[in-house]
This record gives C-alpha cells, sequence and structure tokens, in this order.
C-alpha cells in the first residue's frame, strides 16, 4: 500500500478502490495540497475522468457551448457585407485615409480633447459608426469657405461601425448598417448660407432645336436632340461658359411642347423656389407609392415631395379611387407627364432622375430615390450626412458587389437587363473609344465604376448639372442601364477639373431607404394565409375552496376512469352553458 499517488482524490464520486496481489482493498486518500507540484500521473488519470464526464454528458454540453462562441467571435470579425467588394480593393483599412492623416496634409493641428469633449456633449441618433470611406480630397475644395475635409469637432467624428450581423441563412443578402445623423434641427442649421462653388463652369446653357436630325447610327433620340460624336466629345472639355445637349431640346422651356410635358398649373409650381425637394417617378404602372416615413415638421412644411407619373399609372391610381383632384397621395404631390418620349418605361424614369435641374430651374438640392423606395431618415439629415457634413455636392451609392463596369455589363446581360448586342456595343465603345478599362487599385481614391443609382443626392450647381446632362445624354444614346455609362462620364470630367463623387457604402444607402418589389412580382406573390385561432374556452367562477393537487389517498380512493370522464364531461356542460348564458 506504498505505491499510492498522493494525485488520487475522492469525493463525490465514490471511495476509490485499488486491485494489489488478487484482492481489492478499500483505501482513503487525502485531498492534494495547493502547494504540490505537478504530478505526471494526474494526466494518466485525465483520459478516464473526461470519458466519464462524455459519458455524462457535460463535457459535450461545455464543446457545444465554445463551439458557438467560437463561431459568434468569427462572425464578428468577417467583413460587412453592404460593403463588402473584394479584400484587394475595398478594404478601407488599408486604403482609406484618416481624418488626422488630412488635417495633417493641409497643416491643422488636431485637438484631441476638444472632439472627445465635444462628441460627448451632444446627443447623437446612434452611438456608432461605418469604417472611414476615402473620398476625393476635391470634395473639400469645392465648398470654398465650408473649410476642410472632413469638419472639424463634429458630433458623429468618433462614430465606430458595431460587429457585423451573424451570417443567417434566411438573410443572405446585403443589410443596412447603422449611420450617424444629428438631430433635424442641427441639420437645418448646418445648410451652407451660399452655394458651393464650381470649378471652371460657371456658366451652363442648353440646346434648343426644333428639327433635330439623327446623323449617326450611335442611337439617340428627338427628345435628346441626337447630338453627334464630335459634339458629344466636345462637351467634356470643360469651360467657363458652356452649352450642351440635356434633353427637352424642343418648346419654348422645358415642359412644354418637348415630348415630356406638364400641365400648365404645373408648369406653375415647378417654377417656385425651393431650399430642398424630395422627387421620384412611377412610369408603366411599374410601381407602389410608397409613402415616407420619420419625417419631422420642419421638413413636412418645406420640403416638398414630387411623384413624377404617366398616364397609365394615373388611369390605374383614379380607377382604384388613390389619385383624386387634389393631385396628392399623402405626402406626394403628383405630376402627371403627357406626351411621354421613349415606348420603354426605365428610359422614361432617367428624365427625372438626371434632368431634375431642368425640371426645376430655381432648386438647390435635391433627393431622388426610385419608386420602388421608401424614404424613412428626415431629408434633412440625410442631406447633412451625405452632402454637408463631407463637403460633397454630389452623392450617390456604390454597388454594394461589383465595382467594376465589365463586371456589371455582364451581370446585366445575365439577368436579361437589356440586348446583349446593345450592351457589348457600349462597353466596346467605351473601351477604344474612351479607353474604359477595368478596376484596379490605380483608381484609388476611387473606390468603384459602378453605383447603385437608385438614390441621388445633389446639389444643382453648374458642374453637377453638367455631370447629369452628359451622363443622361450616354442613356439616350446607348442603352438605359445607366450604371454602364456612369464612371464614363464621371471619370472624363474629373480628368479636366478638381471635383470629385461621394459615393458612400451601400449598407448606408439601405439605412434611409427601404426597398419594396415591383408591382408585377406583388401581384404574383400568394394573398397572405390568415389563420383563424378558436377562442378560448371561459371558465365559470365559484366560491367553493380549491382543491389540493397532491391529495392522498388510501388505496381505494381510485376513481374509476368513468367518473374522471362524466366530471369532464360536466365540466363541459357547464361551459357551454355560460357561454350561451
Amino acid at each position: 500500500m506504498t505505491g499510492v499517488s498522493l494525485g488520487l482524490r475522492t469525493g463525490s464520486y465514490g471511495t476509490l478502490q485499488f486491485a494489489q496481489n488478487g484482492t481489492v482493498s478499500p483505501l482513503l486518500v487525502r485531498r492534494p495540497s495547493k502547494a504540490l507540484l505537478y504530478n505526471p500521473r494526474e494526466k494518466e488519470r485525465g483520459c478516464p475522468l473526461i470519458c466519464r464526464h462524455l459519458w455524462r454528458g457535460k463535457v459535450a454540453m461545455l464543446l457545444m457551448l465554445s463551439l458557438g462562441l467560437s463561431v459568434f467571435v468569427f462572425g464578428c470579425f468577417t467583413v460587412y457585407k453592404g460593403g463588402n467588394v473584394t479584400n484587394d480593393i475595398e478594404d478601407t483599412r488599408n486604403f482609406a485615409i484618416s481624418r488626422d492623416e488630412i488635417l495633417k496634409r493641409h497643416g491643422v493641428v488636431v485637438d484631441k480633447l476638444h472632439d472627445r469633449n465635444s462628441s460627448s456633449v451632444i446627443s447623437l441618433t446612434s452611438t456608432t459608426r461605418p469604417p472611414p470611406t476615402f473620398h476625393s480630397p476635391s470634395l473639400s475644395k469645392s465648398r470654398g469657405k465650408k473649410g476642410y475635409f472632413p469638419t472639424l469637432g463634429h458630433q458623429c467624428d468618433h462614430f465606430a461601425l458595431p460587429p457585423p450581423p451573424p451570417a443567417d441563412r434566411r438573410r443572405p443578402g446585403p443589410r443596412p448598417c447603422p449611420v450617424c445623423y444629428i438631430p433635424v434641427k442641427q441639420a437645418i442649421a448646418s445648410m451652407p448660407s451660399f452655394p458651393s462653388e464650381s470649378p471652371i463652369l460657371r456658366t451652363l446653357t442648353y440646346v434648343h432645336d426644333e428639327n433635330p436630325i439623327q446623323g449617326e447610327s450611335h442611337g439617340g433620340s428627338d427628345f435628346g436632340g441626337y447630338p453627334s460624336l464630335e459634339e458629344r466629345d466636345a462637351a467634356f472639355d470643360i469651360k467657363e461658359t458652356m452649352e450642351v445637349h440635356c434633353g427637352f431640346v424642343k418648346g419654348s422651356r422645358p415642359g412644354r411642347q418637348t415630348g415630356f410635358d406638364f400641365d400648365e398649373a404645373d408648369l406653375l409650381e415647378l417654377d417656385q423656389y425651393h431650399d430642398i425637394i424630395v422627387a421620384s417617378a412611377i412610369f408603366g404602372n411599374y410601381d407602389v407609392i410608397q409613402q415616407p416615413r420619420n419625417i419631422s415638421s420642419e421638413a413636412k412644411k418645406n420640403i416638398p415631395f414630387y411623384m413624377f407619373i404617366d398616364e397609365e399609372t394615373e388611369m390605374y391610381m383614379k380607377n382604384v379611387s388613390i389619385l383624386d383632384s387634389s393631385r396628392r397621395v399623402g405626402l406626394w404631390r403628383i405630376i402627371v407627364v403627357h406626351n411621354i418620349p421613349y415606348a420603354d418605361s426605365r428610359r422614361n424614369g432617367k428624365v427625372p432622375k438626371l434632368l431634375l435641374h431642368r425640371i426645376f430651374p430655381k432648386v438647390r438640392y435635391s433627393i431622388w430615390i426610385d419608386g420602388k423606395l421608401k424614404l424613412v431618415v428626415d431629408p434633412y439629415q440625410v442631406l447633412e450626412r451625405f452632402l454637408w457634413r463631407p463637403n460633397a455636392t454630389f452623392a450617390i451609392s456604390r454597388h454594394y458587389r461589383r465595382f467594376d463596369v465589365f463586371v456589371e455589363a455582364e451581370a446585366n446581360k445575365a439577368a436579361g437587363k437589356y440586348e446583349n448586342a446593345s450592351i457589348d456595343h457600349q462597353i466596346q465603345f467605351y473601351q477604344y473609344h474612351d479607353g474604359l478599362t477595368h478596376y484596379s487599385r490605380a483608381k484609388l481614391p476611387i473606390t468603384s465604376d459602378v453605383p447603385e443609382g437608385c438614390v441621388i443626392i445633389r446639389e444643382h450647381i453648374p458642374i453637377t448639372n453638367l455631370f447629369t446632362c452628359l451622363w443622361f445624354n450616354e442613356v439616350d444614346r446607348f442603352t438605359s442601364r445607366d450604371q454602364l455609362s456612369f464612371s464614363t462620364a464621371r471619370d472624363k470630367i474629373m480628368a479636366k477639373v478638381d471635383w470629385g463623387i461621394n459615393m458612400f457604402l451601400d449598407c448606408e444607402r439601405r439605412n434611409f431607404v427601404i426597398q419594396g418589389y415591383h408591382r408585377d412580382i406583388l401581384e404574383q406573390m400568394p394573398p397572405p394565409v390568415v389563420v383563424i385561432r378558436p377562442p378560448r374556452p371561459h371558465f365559470a367562477y365559484t366560491n367553493k375552496p380549491q382543491m389540493r393537487k397532491n391529495a392522498k389517498r388510501g388505496k381505494g380512493d381510485k376513481r374509476s376512469a368513468s367518473r374522471r370522464h362524466h366530471k369532464v364531461g360536466s365540466l363541459v356542460m357547464t361551459n357551454s352553458f355560460v357561454s350561451h348564458s
């Protein structure tokens, strides 16, 4: 009995027994002292101990919990789906310029204490911040006296992106991410007092031609005026005073005998001055009107919401009693368009989307949202976040997955968005005539060549008006897929002037607009299943004392099954009587 190890234990598992000389003798062993060193024989006893725990299921449960915890931690470090383009190009932590680095380039000393104090005093809508996006330094110069990018001491400077949500098979697509908005009153106070400076271009006028003639086979329309290839290339040579094709080439003014016409009462409405407007459109009865939510009383009072529809959509809305003589549906002021210029409803929708500055000649800022979208954040907060705060004049979200025009073209062909031959012709023209190349690191700080164009936030100044005019001319000349022509129009202007576009994350766009379904998809969906549950029975309450549930009975106290059923039956009858009475 001298070979007993001090590492052996006794306890709740019973007395240990050891076999020696063919006999089994019980032996109690002391609990080991904490001061003793590690004993190698303890390791030999570990395997049976683990097996015993596995047999009882405790270690298995711990392993399952540890596995779930490891999966959760791994998901926290996964790149967020909404901003995932590729790790090689879209890694904003590697390619983004931090706020301090930008300020140091301009010789500005950052006061950390001031920033920390200022951000802690003002309450924010959210407490987290998405990863910094690399904006062009030209955005700061376009604002003149507004200051460097980004603004100093802003209360959202310490806004950080939280860990992405864990993977969910029910939601495999992109999701919204948190955005730091300041209160509405502060957003209104941050509106610039003066228009932003337009680089080089000061005066922009538009071509008027009552009898446009198609002289080339590159496409175009009477509404766009058929600009020649020489006129198209000359429009990208930025000068102080320019005249370009920009739709509405006929008629005395946009909306009157131009092929995209409005009623006289609507023309008077469109000529009114507004600091901000929100606009959308539904053509071909393609979408269902989405009512904005979370709109402040200040925005409802000062910001008009305009919805452009064609006569087909108007007829449907009247038949279902959505539209009456007031021409209002909720917050939307309905503008009916007559003599639409294109047979394709999607192409007709590009007119108000890209040429709002021609329809509203006296508007400073505009927010365009596609008809399938629902605005759920106040317009003042959206403008402050994506235009005024980064000192930008044009903002649009980039595609959540694709950033290369060639890849986008193949995706459009695979999805049947347009004729494959027309898409190939457009890409080949850009490749050989304009020098279009695949996206690469060389284009940084530009983070994408493919936008998600369902939302456009802009200031109406000459340079942004020129950009949307030339962008529309590409849509009019080639396919209606505006994602394919966006980067060509943008890059040719940026090559001439110091100007840039704020291409923010797609998950940020999904934060302030909710995307719905088109009407044809909604009509194909089965109606929702309504489950009618039977009402619960109402028992009659009596003053009889409650009997104990677990009362002890003798051997002869067992009730027969028939008697128990008889009691239940009497209870049902009582309930039925009470309910009928």
